[in-house]
């Protein structure tokens, strides 16, 4: 019974979402090269960067949206990178990615710097704050130091730059279209037309 409820709650979304229409050019975009990840699964990708307000206040409703994603959908955070200091905390979110401790770890870097006012914009200052909340600081550092994260920050600059990534955040759905916060209006928007593109892509 529990099964055929949340198919029921499924299909009803699915039509909801499939009868509002969006338009390119106006809520989203055609971006012209796509980098998605080969497989079965319709990527999203959203770039972000610790320090931004407007992520800040997004990341609950991605959080949300995350617990109730369609199960053909792939989620991947890249962290952008539009200044040098930036790839401080893109390496560091990398380095917790490659420990496996990412998700434990994400908000509490969040709310350290938009509730508690710290700038966590220093390698020594967010190694730190993590060693506090439990993280191996030499293990970080490690990895923080390591090819893996080179490779990655690497990845991330040219992800950033293919889709023409101009400010956070963004999603990119499925390598082929472009959803800002300025394209939607408002959040919640956002998150609308996000599911409305995975349901063409899923067509």
């Amino acid at each position: 019974m529990k099964k055929l409820m949340l198919f029921i709650l499924l299909l009803l979304n699915a039509i909801s979402v499939s009868a509002v229409e969006y338009d390119e050019g106006i809520d989203y975009k055609l971006v012209g090269t796509s980098l998605a990840a080969p497989g079965n699964k319709i990527e999203v990708l959203e770039f972000f960067w610790y320090g931004c307000p407007h992520c800040y206040t997004f990341e609950p409703y991605i959080q949300s949206w995350k617990k109730s994603k369609p199960v053909n959908v792939k989620f991947v955070r890249v962290p952008a990178i539009f200044r040098p200091d930036w790839e401080v905390q893109a390496r560091v979110y990398y380095a917790l990615s490659n420990m496996g401790i990412i998700e434990e770890h994400h908000e509490k870097i969040f709310n350290e710097i938009h509730n508690n006012k710290k700038h966590l914009d220093k390698k020594e200052v967010i190694v730190r704050f993590l060693e506090k909340n439990g993280v191996d600081s030499k293990k970080l550092l490690k990895e923080y130091n390591s090819f893996a994260v080179d490779g990655m920050v690497r990845k991330s600059i040219r992800k950033q730059s293919a889709y023409q990534i101009e400010g956070v955040p963004a999603i990119i759905i499925n390598g082929k279209y472009l959803v800002t916060g300025s394209m939607a209006g408002s959040y919640e928007n956002m998150i609308k037309i996000i599911n409305y593109l995975i349901a063409e892509e899923s067509n």
